[in-house]
């Protein structure tokens, strides 16, 4: 299982705990950043996807794209290769 850390769109911060909180503390928690907010505008002649491959991705354009790894599951990778099915590792 790689590190969801060293991802460059997961970010991660530990709670303040107080010193008369009732429950036990979290730990390390950790939320992802949508890879829009880094990309001021859209520049012109960007590379697409082909359309059947944007709608199985969400997104037209490979620099937005957003993976999604369920916290349930270890870890989930999409396949890039124009047939494209999920699948669990």
């Amino acid at each position: 299982m790689k590190d969801p850390l060293k991802d460059p769109q997961v970010r991660a911060y530990v709670p303040f705990v107080g010193p008369f909180d009732p429950c036990k503390p979290l730990g390390i928690r950790t939320y992802l950043v949508p890879p829009q907010l880094f990309i001021p505008f859209q520049p012109m002649g960007w590379p697409q996807y082909s359309p059947a491959e944007a709608l199985r991705l969400g997104t037209l354009w490979p620099a937005l794209y957003s993976p999604y790894t369920s916290k349930k599951t270890k870890e989930r990778a999409v396949v890039n290769d124009g047939e494209g099915t999920a699948e669990s590792l």
